[in-house]
């Protein structure tokens, strides 16, 4: 679906302005979602007797569809991943951390869709390959250390066993629907008309035989996904189910600048949870677009500008310390801090991130990885 003045944003693209990066009250007042205001933040204190994640906080978690109606309420949580890499980055992980924190902070199960049909169906990439992206990324959503109430499996072994709703979805959207909705046109191949139906069937209870008392479902995704979580919405009278609720995240950006996400595709554009440490300083001092000004004169005089700044977005995603960060922020803006110091802090938080995860990855085997595959009751 694209918006206006030349935005794109859509589950398989997102471009906008190279310089203002992507305009987020547009997305919200053209999608329809709701914004995440103050009152609602409050409620997840109550509900959750804890503090806030720092992505609410810092309005990196920015939009929803009807969270408030369910927060006091069981629901299970559901999210995914399109496995086109054989390693995750940054921005793969940043959702993965945020569902952690919602599974834990309500005690909530979680189902996670791997859609390799999905990728079979809109890449060039070999079933082959995608088996082998997938498996390996299994691996990497579960170093994230989800509870035992979770379950994770793939679209090619296991979505059969939803069938019937998938089915039910499918002879429920016309073509010209699914076309004004996705931006499908004569090009498009008929697997890829029909994929939607087996992303939205996960966000009702029914296809699930192993969760009995959550019927109500939350989706945790970037902004990008709503078109099939608003499509899920439209559809669930016709299941006699209720209607997902979803909360959405921003794009963590490419280490070129704002203007784009953070893509697999791209190596320079991307810190992967692969990384050595000197490769993401590499990365990071050599490739991420910087703030600051042309001259050190201009730079002390002027300051930098944290919009932009590719580093502090960095840091601003994953330093925990909200007065740390404040403090960075008004050094660098007020030009008493460098864009080397930048980096440099930037480099060190976003190493000890994968590090961290690094040493949670080597612990997950295929015996664990059996065990998040196999159904069982919640």
């Amino acid at each position: 679906m694209s918006l206006p003045n030349e935005q794109i944003v859509t589950p398989w693209e997102v471009s906008c302005n190279e310089e203002t990066g992507v305009d987020y009250k547009k997305i919200i007042n053209h999608f329809g979602c709701s914004p995440i205001e103050q009152n609602l933040l409050e409620e997840i204190k109550k509900q959750t007797n804890s503090e806030l994640h720092e992505l609410l906080r810092r309005k990196l978690v920015f939009a929803h569809r009807d969270f408030d109606k369910i927060i006091s309420k069981k629901f299970y949580i559901y999210t995914g991943r399109g496995p086109s890499s054989e390693s995750m980055h940054l921005g793969h992980a940043i959702p993965f951390v945020f569902t952690k924190y919602l599974q834990e902070t309500f005690n909530a199960p979680l189902v996670i869709q791997m859609t390799d049909d999905e990728k079979f169906l809109f890449t060039k990439k070999s079933f082959e390959e995608i088996r082998k992206f997938t498996f390996e990324n299994i691996k990497d959503i579960l170093a994230f250390n989800f509870s035992k109430k979770t379950f994770i499996f793939s679209n090619f072994d296991y979505s059969h066993k939803f069938e019937e709703n998938t089915l039910k979805i499918a002879k429920s959207i016309s073509l010209n629907e699914a076309e004004k909705v996705f931006g499908f046109n004569g090009n498009s191949n008929i697997g890829q008309v029909f994929f939607p139906a087996k992303e939205i069937a996960p966000c009702f209870s029914s296809s699930f035989k192993f969760i009995k008392d959550f019927k109500h479902c939350l989706v945790p995704a970037a902004i990008d996904q709503d078109p099939y979580f608003r499509l899920a919405r439209d559809k669930a009278p016709i299941l006699k189910e209720n209607k997902p609720s979803t909360i959405y995240s921003k794009f963590m950006p490419s280490l070129k600048g704002i203007g784009k996400k953070m893509s697999a595709s791209d190596q320079f554009s991307a810190v992967f949870l692969t990384d050595t440490s000197e490769e993401i300083k590499q990365k990071i001092t050599k490739h991420a677009f910087s703030g600051g000004k042309q001259t050190l004169k201009e730079h002390r005089k002027e300051g930098g500008n944290t919009q932009v700044d590719i580093p502090f977005i960095y840091l601003n995603y994953l330093l925990k310390d909200d007065q740390m960060l404040f403090s960075i922020k008004n050094a660098y803006e007020n030009g008493e801090m460098l864009s080397s110091e930048m980096k440099n802090l930037c480099v060190k938080e976003v190493q000890k991130f994968v590090l961290d995860y690094q040493i949670s990855r080597k612990e997950v085997n295929d015996d664990v990885v059996e065990r998040f595959m196999s159904e069982r009751e919640f």
